[in-house]
């Protein structure tokens, strides 16, 4: 019978479909099951990067717990990758293993199964204070020559160690990133003669010479196989006087000449895409500085050279990673980089001691606080050192106070993961590069960032700097878990979007 023809069938369907979604269902009963995997590491290193707890989301409940909110609607900067720098001195402890020792711990830097997955390095372009033997450009002249035209550059040195290495990790990590920052320049451009110390001479001609020797840094590693995504023209431009090793007082008047200069040879060479990032020093005036400019990375931005800047890259040796935040809200439209950050220790600390001070304090500050104020990579300084702090020349190599730490140490043939290894492998084995930051909030003790990776993976990473042990609940999408984090101990939480 056609139900145009009787009331009552009409009558009987309708409320059909009025009651059956008030009827449960097993599927109208039950959310999806969201499992969370989770990794720990601990201070007291009984723990490192191994599997923790994996709660299941739950529908909401009543919680008296710290509690952070995950929320997804709320999306930042996207992220470039986390790792440190590959510096001379790194190259050499490497190169001072046998092939397959040093195949496993490439292997275990920059696999993402094998280790952890390090997708971002910071090479220095030319020395830095971390070379085993002299100090090096790639255009060095007898005294009084000079080489406008860059006709005598020469990345011959880098070819016999780094440039093995830095191909051997592209090949381990295809979505590695690297940047590249001078400490210094050839003699024959300084006022003082010397790599250490001074200023550039004061010369347009000198600009160019300087900016025409960037480009075929770029060019030349390009053509070795590693291409550069990032410059930076001079590290720590505040620092002009270093304790023993290459790097040149930068005004900013001057860092503008050159980025005016740099930015257009790189588009008409076919370059365009490497970003230039001005700065590359603290988050505030370092003591050694006391004659700095505290506006200094304001000042690059507001100069003429603003259209050739991609962002600002910050060192963490002095201040606080809020400053980022301070510039990215004056400037939102530049991006930002952490580049430099390097674990260090007094000459009478334990192994024990600065393994746990570091893993605090570099959470905190390096790859959660610097991605919470918007960076969108965190490097940390020597990939490898041997336990004592080097080998280096100058720098932290002449501290009497303490020691400069690597992400490894290499000792003959010990290799040892330090606290660095760990921080970033809490970020690196887990966050993509072109994940997201999203939305979380600060519970407390527990600080944490979150990020959604580009498969739709949730993945949070959390801290406790307070000083026992704590519960907190993290909600997401309606639902929540709890999760409970020693004092000092880091963790990472991932979950299906």
């Amino acid at each position: 019978m056609a139900l145009s023809k009787n009331p009552a069938a009409w009558l009987t369907v309708l409320i059909a479909l009025v009651l059956v979604p008030l009827v449960p269902s097993s599927a109208q009963a039950t959310w999806p099951r969201t499992t969370v995997s989770s990794w720990i590491t601990t201070p007291d290193r009984a723990r490192l990067l191994d599997p923790g707890p994996s709660p299941v989301f739950r529908r909401h409940g009543s919680s008296n717990q710290t509690t952070i909110t995950v929320d997804e609607r709320q999306r930042f900067q996207s992220i470039d990758g986390f790792g440190a720098s590959l510096t001379d001195s790194s190259a050499s402890l490497l190169y001072s293993l046998s092939e397959s020792q040093r195949d496993d711990v490439m292997a275990s830097l920059f696999d993402r199964t094998d280790g952890i997955g390090m997708s971002f390095l910071r090479q220095p372009i030319g020395s830095s204070d971390f070379v085993d033997g002299p100090h090096y450009t790639y255009n060095d002249l007898p005294d009084g020559e000079t080489d406008f035209d860059m006709s005598r550059f020469s990345i011959a040195h880098d070819e016999v160690r780094i440039l093995p290495l830095l191909r051997q990790a592209r090949a381990l990590n295809p979505s590695l990133k690297v940047m590249a920052t001078p400490w210094g320049q050839p003699a024959w451009m300084k006022e003082n003669n010397s790599t250490i110390g001074g200023r550039l001479k004061d010369d347009p001609d000198i600009f160019a010479a300087y900016a025409l020797y960037l480009l075929r840094f770029v060019e030349a590693y390009e053509d070795a196989g590693v291409p550069i995504y990032a410059l930076t023209v001079q590290n720590e431009p505040q620092h002009g006087d270093p304790d023993g090793y290459p790097g040149t007082d930068m005004p900013v008047e001057h860092q503008a000449a050159i980025i005016e200069k740099l930015g257009p040879m790189l588009d008409d060479a076919g370059y365009g895409h490497v970003k230039i990032l001005s700065f590359d020093h603290n988050w505030a005036l370092h003591p050694d500085d006391p004659g700095g400019n505290p506006r200094y990375p304001y000042d690059v931005l507001k100069s003429q050279a603003v259209t050739w800047i991609d962002g600002t890259a910050y060192h963490c040796y002095a201040g606080s990673p809020d400053a980022q935040t301070a510039l990215h809200d004056s400037f939102p439209d530049k991006d930002i980089w952490f580049t430099e950050c390097s674990g260090w220790h007094g000459n009478d600390d334990s192994p024990a001691k600065y393994f746990s001070d570091t893993l605090r304090w570099h959470a905190q500050n390096v790859t959660i606080g610097t991605t919470r104020n918007w960076a969108r990579a965190a490097i940390n300084w020597n990939l490898a050192l041997n336990s004592q702090g080097g080998p280096a020349n100058g720098g932290c190599g002449n501290s009497t106070t303490g020691k400069c730490t690597g992400v490894v140490h290499i000792d003959g043939t010990t290799v040892t993961r330090n606290a660095e290894y760990y921080n970033l492998g809490h970020m690196t084995k887990y966050v993509r590069p072109g994940a997201v930051r999203i939305g979380s909030d600060n519970a407390g003790d527990i600080h944490n960032v979150a990020f959604k990776n580009p498969g739709g993976t949730i993945v949070l990473v959390a801290t406790n700097i307070g000083g026992s042990t704590q519960t907190f609940t993290v909600s997401w999408s309606g639902r929540s878990i709890e999760y409970t984090l020693d004092s000092g101990a880091v963790a990472t939480l991932t979950w299906r979007a």
